[in-house]
Protein backbone atom coordinates (compact mmCIF):
# COMPACT_ATOMS: atom_id res chain seq x y z
CA UNK A 1 0.00 0.00 0.00
CA UNK A 2 1.59 3.22 -0.94
CA UNK A 3 0.15 6.67 -0.34
CA UNK A 4 -1.92 6.77 -3.42
CA UNK A 5 -3.73 4.09 -1.60
CA UNK A 6 -4.07 5.97 1.12
CA UNK A 7 -5.51 8.73 -0.94
CA UNK A 8 -7.87 6.66 -2.72
CA UNK A 9 -8.89 5.00 0.30
CA UNK A 10 -9.66 8.60 2.06
CA UNK A 11 -12.34 9.37 -0.96
CA UNK A 12 -13.59 6.30 -0.49
CA UNK A 13 -14.25 6.25 3.02
CA UNK A 14 -15.75 10.31 2.61
CA UNK A 15 -18.26 8.79 0.29
CA UNK A 16 -18.55 5.11 -1.00
CA UNK A 17 -20.25 6.08 -4.19
CA UNK A 18 -17.28 8.44 -5.78
CA UNK A 19 -16.76 7.32 -8.71
CA UNK A 20 -13.13 6.66 -10.09
CA UNK A 21 -13.40 9.56 -11.94
CA UNK A 22 -13.97 11.86 -9.28
CA UNK A 23 -11.41 9.91 -7.32
CA UNK A 24 -8.41 10.20 -10.08
CA UNK A 25 -9.44 13.82 -10.34
CA UNK A 26 -8.28 14.47 -6.70
CA UNK A 27 -5.17 12.11 -6.61
CA UNK A 28 -3.83 12.78 -10.03
CA UNK A 29 -4.29 9.33 -11.52
CA UNK A 30 -6.38 8.04 -14.56
CA UNK A 31 -9.62 6.76 -13.98
CA UNK A 32 -8.18 3.42 -15.10
CA UNK A 33 -5.68 3.22 -12.55
CA UNK A 34 -8.01 4.16 -9.91
CA UNK A 35 -10.44 1.42 -10.66
CA UNK A 36 -7.57 -1.14 -11.31
CA UNK A 37 -6.33 0.01 -7.60
CA UNK A 38 -9.74 -0.05 -6.10
CA UNK A 39 -10.12 -3.74 -7.67
CA UNK A 40 -6.34 -5.24 -6.36
CA UNK A 41 -7.71 -3.38 -2.54
CA UNK A 42 -11.13 -5.76 -3.10
CA UNK A 43 -9.52 -8.41 -4.20
CA UNK A 44 -6.78 -9.01 -1.38
CA UNK A 45 -9.60 -8.34 1.10
CA UNK A 46 -8.55 -4.91 2.51
CA UNK A 47 -11.49 -3.34 0.87
CA UNK A 48 -14.52 -5.70 2.54
CA UNK A 49 -17.67 -4.12 1.37
CA UNK A 50 -19.32 -0.99 1.05
CA UNK A 51 -22.22 0.22 3.38
CA UNK A 52 -24.50 3.12 4.08
CA UNK A 53 -24.44 4.36 7.43
CA UNK A 54 -28.30 5.90 8.12
CA UNK A 55 -29.48 8.63 10.70
CA UNK A 56 -31.13 6.52 13.24
CA UNK A 57 -33.09 8.91 15.34
CA UNK A 58 -35.01 9.54 11.73
CA UNK A 59 -35.87 5.33 12.03
CA UNK A 60 -36.65 6.62 14.93
CA UNK A 61 -33.88 4.37 17.00
CA UNK A 62 -32.00 6.76 19.29
CA UNK A 63 -31.83 5.03 21.74
CA UNK A 64 -28.17 3.46 22.16
CA UNK A 65 -26.21 1.24 24.89
CA UNK A 66 -23.54 -0.54 25.56
CA UNK A 67 -23.87 -3.77 27.56
CA UNK A 68 -21.31 -5.74 29.36
CA UNK A 69 -21.95 -9.64 29.78
CA UNK A 70 -20.68 -12.01 31.74
CA UNK A 71 -21.04 -15.38 31.41
CA UNK A 72 -20.66 -18.87 33.95
CA UNK A 73 -18.38 -20.45 31.52
CA UNK A 74 -16.68 -20.42 28.51
CA UNK A 75 -18.61 -23.61 26.88
CA UNK A 76 -22.00 -20.82 26.56
CA UNK A 77 -19.79 -18.61 24.41
CA UNK A 78 -21.00 -20.33 20.85
CA UNK A 79 -24.85 -20.34 22.29
CA UNK A 80 -24.42 -17.07 23.48
CA UNK A 81 -23.10 -15.71 20.05
CA UNK A 82 -26.20 -17.50 17.90
CA UNK A 83 -28.16 -15.74 20.65
CA UNK A 84 -27.23 -12.46 20.06
CA UNK A 85 -26.78 -12.93 16.40
CA UNK A 86 -30.60 -13.07 16.12
CA UNK A 87 -31.09 -9.96 18.19
CA UNK A 88 -31.39 -7.06 15.60
CA UNK A 89 -31.25 -4.56 18.33
CA UNK A 90 -27.25 -5.73 19.02
CA UNK A 91 -25.35 -4.23 16.35
CA UNK A 92 -21.77 -4.88 17.39
CA UNK A 93 -20.75 -8.11 19.73
CA UNK A 94 -17.06 -8.23 21.12
CA UNK A 95 -15.13 -10.65 22.58
CA UNK A 96 -13.23 -9.04 25.21
CA UNK A 97 -10.80 -9.46 28.05
CA UNK A 98 -11.09 -8.42 31.54
CA UNK A 99 -14.20 -8.47 33.98
CA UNK A 100 -16.92 -9.45 31.36
CA UNK A 101 -16.74 -11.61 29.05
CA UNK A 102 -18.54 -9.63 25.90
CA UNK A 103 -19.54 -6.28 25.25
CA UNK A 104 -22.60 -5.10 23.13
CA UNK A 105 -23.54 -2.49 21.13
CA UNK A 106 -27.50 -2.02 21.08
CA UNK A 107 -29.77 0.43 18.89
CA UNK A 108 -33.51 0.72 20.19
CA UNK A 109 -36.26 3.23 20.23
CA UNK A 110 -36.71 4.02 23.66
CA UNK A 111 -35.79 2.77 27.30
CA UNK A 112 -38.88 0.36 27.28
CA UNK A 113 -37.46 -1.38 24.20
CA UNK A 114 -34.26 -1.32 25.81
CA UNK A 115 -36.24 -3.47 28.95
CA UNK A 116 -36.87 -6.05 25.71
CA UNK A 117 -33.63 -6.42 24.60
CA UNK A 118 -32.28 -6.77 28.31
CA UNK A 119 -34.55 -9.22 29.34
CA UNK A 120 -33.64 -11.28 26.56
CA UNK A 121 -30.21 -11.37 26.61
CA UNK A 122 -30.88 -12.53 30.39
CA UNK A 123 -32.66 -15.09 29.19
CA UNK A 124 -29.69 -16.55 26.91
CA UNK A 125 -27.89 -19.78 28.73
CA UNK A 126 -24.57 -18.79 30.70
CA UNK A 127 -25.66 -15.40 30.92
CA UNK A 128 -24.65 -14.69 35.05
CA UNK A 129 -23.86 -10.30 35.10
CA UNK A 130 -24.46 -7.25 32.85
CA UNK A 131 -23.92 -3.83 33.54
CA UNK A 132 -25.38 -1.53 31.08
CA UNK A 133 -24.42 2.42 30.15
CA UNK A 134 -26.77 4.46 27.64
CA UNK A 135 -25.10 7.05 25.50
CA UNK A 136 -26.67 9.93 26.31
CA UNK A 137 -24.18 11.55 23.28
CA UNK A 138 -22.29 10.78 20.17
CA UNK A 139 -18.86 12.39 19.90
CA UNK A 140 -17.17 10.93 17.40
CA UNK A 141 -17.94 7.74 15.18
CA UNK A 142 -15.60 6.53 12.66
CA UNK A 143 -16.64 2.87 11.00
CA UNK A 144 -13.27 2.40 9.69
CA UNK A 145 -9.76 3.73 10.52
CA UNK A 146 -7.28 4.69 7.82
CA UNK A 147 -4.05 3.33 7.51
CA UNK A 148 -1.32 5.38 9.00
CA UNK A 149 1.85 6.65 6.43
CA UNK A 150 4.99 4.69 7.47
CA UNK A 151 7.33 6.34 9.82
CA UNK A 152 10.66 6.46 7.81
Amino acid sequence: MDVLDRKILACLKENARVNATDIGARVELSTSAVIERIRKMETSGLIRQYTVLLDQSQLDQELTAFIYVRLEHPKFNEPFIAGVRAMNAVTECYYVAGEYDFLLKVVTTRGNTLETVLTEIKSIPGVSLTRTNVVLSTSKQELCLLPEEPNL
